[in-house]
């Protein structure tokens, strides 16, 4: 038979006009927050999460945060003194590396700094991160805290889990409707970096191993037209 002929369909999502709209906007909204904000700060994440950083947007409804392409950012501030928007806000760009932001404010710098020192949310980890601790589910009757709660305290995991955690690696098996292990099983190691099964075991027993953090970097002042560093500043 003849190869068919019919029309693909091209979603409009994964041409490059849209990619490039959206920079343009990115571009324009970073100079428009410069013109309306006393401070412009860089900030670093750890362990992203979408519905921790919509919290900090809520807390900071007065103010403006960008988390977009790194490059489009750097550019719409200036990486220059020829090219930079506002005098001296060049000597931001050095900090707007890796997985950064920008945080638009008229608030005092040190109740920001102040805030964002004290925060933090604790969350599941993802594949590819450090374990902070060791975690060993014990041997016998496996409950649904993995060891972490006295037995009196929990109650033992399904066994409709079973075949879940075995997929996992978990070396389990049934006995009388009770998901057992003859052996303790240790999941992660502290330092060991974590895979897919690790990380749906943690989640699975409770056990949290990341942490939302926002750390800032540095600011740039309207006012002063200069850029403090805030490891230096800490210091």
């Amino acid at each position: 038979m003849p190869k068919s002929k019919r029309a693909k369909v091209v979603h409009l999502s994964k041409t490059g006009k849209k990619g490039k709209e959206l920079s343009q906007r990115l571009f324009a909204n970073v100079q428009e927050a410069a013109d309306n904000f006393q401070y412009i700060f860089v900030f670093a994440v750890e362990n992203m999460r979408n519905s921790y950083l919509k919290e900090v947007r809520a807390e900071f409804s007065d103010s403006r945060i960008f988390f977009g392409k790194t490059k489009v950012m750097a550019k719409a501030l200036g990486q220059t003194p020829a090219e930079e928007h506002l005098t001296n806000l060049s000597a931001l760009a050095p900090y707007l590396a890796g997985n950064v932001g920008l945080f638009f404010t008229n608030r005092d710098p040190q109740d920001i700094l102040e805030y964002f020192s004290a925060y933090a949310q604790t969350d599941f980890a993802r594949a590819g991160i450090a374990a902070t601790q060791t975690f060993i589910i014990p041997a016998g009757v496996v409950y649904s805290r993995g060891g972490e709660l006295p037995a009196e305290d929990d109650v033992p995991l399904p066994h409709s889990q079973e075949i879940t955690v075995r997929k996992w690696g978990m070396p389990t098996k049934l006995d009388k409707g009770k998901v057992m292990l003859e052996a303790p099983y240790t999941v992660c190691k502290e330092g060991q970096i974590l895979n897919s099964h690790q990380t749906a075991l943690l989640k699975m027993f409770g056990v949290a191993m990341a942490e939302f953090k926002v750390e800032m970097k540095a600011y740039y002042s309207a006012a002063t037209e200069s850029v403090t560093e805030v490891d230096a500043m800490e210091e």
